[in-house]
């Protein structure tokens, strides 16, 4: 039983493949309870190489002490760099191309095996396509079945029977009732209201929270949930989207995925592969699932996947334009840390009840908000002729400078240009007329209602 006020928290970063069906890949974790009787227990670990994985196991007695350490660290670092400055610029090169090395997802040598573009993506070296063109992935992603690889993201694994009261203290969703192996999506945010990150969390039904967030924020998160800034590493293998995922998935399960609705996991095996975590979400607006599993067995999962002629590998470039046709946000260009759920048309991911106590950082910005006008708004755009590109900016008829487009692309279903961007709130109604500059020229846009392409997730009827 769990002492009042344990926490123990393991991390990793994870590798998922989208086929609507998300696979983790990661390492094993640990076959016992965290240890209770107040302590904080940290599992971690970490690759020596971009693609070999190591394990470290720490055990911290109390949490100040933790904070201590990484007062300590902070200061040492403080120190290295300071001395790394006095280096000749020629040396510093040398010694900080180790921490240019891309890192590689378990899936890496899987995707040139099967013709995959590598390209760095937040510090990792991910497939931006495949042999198919870009178009053709998007297509088949709409109308059959895709499988993308998103190992390069984070999940982690809160223990403890404060666990809910942790996570309520950085998000603004109302984790407390989270249902057994529900999930929601939530934001953490700052006290001047802006988003730090988008996150999934998930309340499992084995008596912890399951947290996936951004490969780009890796180190702000973990900040945030009070750990050193070194986690294990962990990879989710594939996720599958498209409106044949669950068929796919079926097949190598014996569980009934008509019982599992969007945002709810369970644990099951995958194709002989056991213990995997199947989360019904994505990231396309398509039905789908994530699956996670251990890095060991990641290329064996792609592989019984891709057996099924529905399935077929796509990459960064499908999953940027099939998330901006579902007006889904990208961290870092659609939101940041200046940017307010309510700002980002994302006030839905604030929990009822969290409103009312305004007991979540930054409540005080946020809520307020929710009562009266904002100064801007993230928009939907569309428009014919050439597409819209970040940072083009969005004016008004008369030519004022109002924002800019923070997403853009052409899109494949529509076959016509989107985009997303922010604009003053009395810019912000569907149908307003306004200018994007592309290209040096002035081109007329329309403010839209996302999603530009309607969403299919999977509901019980």
């Amino acid at each position: 039983m769990e002492a009042p006020g344990a926490i123990s928290l393991q991390l990793g970063v994870n590798a998922l493949c989208a086929l609507k069906l998300r696979l983790p890949l990661g390492l094993p974790t640990p076959s016992s309870d965290p240890p209770g009787g107040g302590e904080t227990y940290l599992s971690r670990a970490w690759t020596t190489s971009p693609s070999v994985p190591g394990r470290v196991v720490a055990s911290v007695r109390r949490l100040h002490q933790l904070r201590a350490t990484m007062q300590w660290a902070g200061s040492m670092m403080s120190r290295l760099r300071s001395c790394l400055q006095a280096l000749p610029s020629a040396l510093r090169r040398s010694l900080s191309s180790a921490q240019d090395v891309l890192r590689r997802t378990p899936l890496y040598d899987f995707h040139l095996a099967h013709g995959g573009k590598m390209v760095a993506f937040a510090g990792w070296n991910l497939p931006v396509q495949y042999r198919d063109s870009h178009v053709d992935s998007h297509l088949h992603t709409r109308r059959h079945c895709s499988l993308f690889d998103v190992s390069h993201m984070l999940q982690t694994k809160i223990f403890g029977h404060d666990r809910v009261k942790l996570m309520e203290s950085l998000v603004v969703g109302d984790i407390a009732e989270l249902k057994p192996n529900q999930g929601t999506l939530s934001l953490f945010t700052n006290e001047a209201g802006g988003i730090l990150d988008d996150l999934i969390v998930t309340n499992t039904s084995e008596g912890h929270l399951y947290v996936v967030s951004n490969a780009g924020c890796w180190e702000k998160d973990l900040t945030l949930m009070q750990v050193s800034s070194t986690a294990w590493h962990r990879g989710r293998a594939a996720p599958g989207e498209g409106p044949t995922a669950a068929q796919v998935l079926q097949a190598g399960v014996a569980d009934d995925l008509r019982k599992l609705p969007f945002m709810t996991s369970a644990v099951m095996e995958v194709f002989g592969v056991s213990g995997c975590r199947v989360t019904r979400c994505g990231y396309t607006g398509e039905d789908g699932v994530e699956i996670s599993v251990l890095a060991a067995e990641a290329v064996r999962l792609a592989t019984a996947l891709l057996e099924n002629p529905e399935v077929k590998l796509a990459g960064l470039a499908a999953r940027d334009s099939l998330r901006l046709e579902a007006g889904l946000c990208l961290y870092g260009n659609d939101i940041d840390e200046h940017t307010t759920p309510v700002e980002g048309s994302l006030s839905w991911t604030l929990g009822k009840r969290r409103r009312a106590a305004m007991d979540f950082p930054g409540a005080s910005v946020i809520v307020p908000q929710l009562k009266g006008k904002v100064q801007r708004r993230r928009v939907g755009l569309m428009c014919e002729g050439a597409p819209m590109r970040a940072h083009n900016p969005i004016m008004s008829t008369e030519g004022t400078v109002l924002g800019a487009v923070t997403s853009g692309c052409p899109s494949p279903c529509l076959r016509k240009n989107v985009a997303m961007g922010y604009v003053p709130y009395e810019y912000s109604r569907p149908g307003t007329l306004l200018l994007v500059e592309v290209r040096r020229k002035q081109q007329m846009a329309m403010v839209s209602k996302m999603p530009f392409v309607p969403t299919n997730y999977y509901t019980l009827k």
